[in-house]
Parts: C-alpha cells; sequence; structure tokens
C-alpha cells in the first residue's frame, strides 16, 4: 500500500506565495486539506497551537501590509503578545500567510520555498512558481530564491 502523503494549509487564494504553497503540495502528490482562514476566521486555540508549534509568536507572525495592523497600534513596541493575538481573532487578515502543517511540522512558508522542508516528497524539477521563477532545479535542487 502507498504511503498517504497529507497537508493542511492556511490558505488565502488571493496571495501569490499561499496559492504556489498550495501548487506545490497538490503537485508532490499531497492530500491538502485547505482552510480558507479570512472566511472561517482563526479559534484562539487553533492559531495559538500552530504558532507555537512554528516556533512564532503572535508578533513575529503579524502581518502589517495591506492590513490594519499599524492603525490597530500593533506595531508599537510596547504592544503585548496578548494584544496581537486577540487582534488576529478579530481581523484574520493579520495572521501572515500561509500556515501549513504536515508530519514534519508547522512552518510559515514565506517565501514559498520553505514549504520543501515539511515535504516528504517535492515536485519533480525542474519547477516554477506562477510567476516563471524556477523553485527546484533539472537535479532536484532547491534554487536560492532573489526575493
Amino acid at each position: 500500500m502507498l504511503k498517504e502523503y497529507k497537508a493542511t494549509i492556511y490558505h488565502n487564494p488571493a496571495c501569490g506565495t499561499s496559492r504556489n504553497v498550495l501548487k506545490v503540495m497538490e503537485d508532490a502528490g499531497y492530500q491538502v486539506e485547505i482552510i480558507e482562514y479570512l472566511k472561517t476566521g482563526w479559534n484562539k486555540e487553533v492559531l495559538t497551537s500552530l504558532l507555537e508549534q512554528a516556533g512564532l509568536t503572535p508578533k513575529s507572525a503579524l502581518r502589517v501590509n495591506k492590513t490594519p495592523a499599524e492603525s490597530l497600534g500593533l506595531t508599537a513596541e510596547n504592544v503585548k503578545e496578548k494584544q496581537i493575538l486577540d487582534a488576529m481573532i478579530q481581523y484574520p487578515e493579520l495572521v501572515n500567510r500561509p500556515l501549513v502543517k504536515t508530519d514534519r511540522g508547522v512552518k510559515m512558508c514565506r517565501p514559498s520555498e520553505q514549504v520543501l522542508s515539511l515535504l516528504e516528497i517535492w515536485p519533480q524539477g525542474p519547477y516554477y512558481k506562477e510567476d516563471g521563477e524556477m523553485m527546484i532545479d533539472e537535479h532536484n535542487q532547491i534554487v536560492n530564491s532573489s526575493k
């Protein structure tokens, strides 16, 4: 019996990085559970657990670009982690993306090459991102991103 590879992605389909990560996992043969967290919102316990497993704090997982983070005062030096976490529950877009969970752990997969460390199998190289940038070369080696 062939091993079944499973993953969960906390996904924003409007995000190119998130789309790239999802495509890599699907092209590698993973059965991917897709959670569109902007639609479902975050459960505090789940988000806290994911951040802990990924070795992140709410502050390190905070998305500032194109979010209300600054207007909410979340970028101030004296802001508490609990304040950021509470705001993330209220405003799901404050969580950077994508978060991915596999049997190998949890990681914030930004840049998208980060997902490869969570995967037991990869798509065959050469493999390209949606913008045409090579991610995996013809020898199945990760290509260092210029971004």
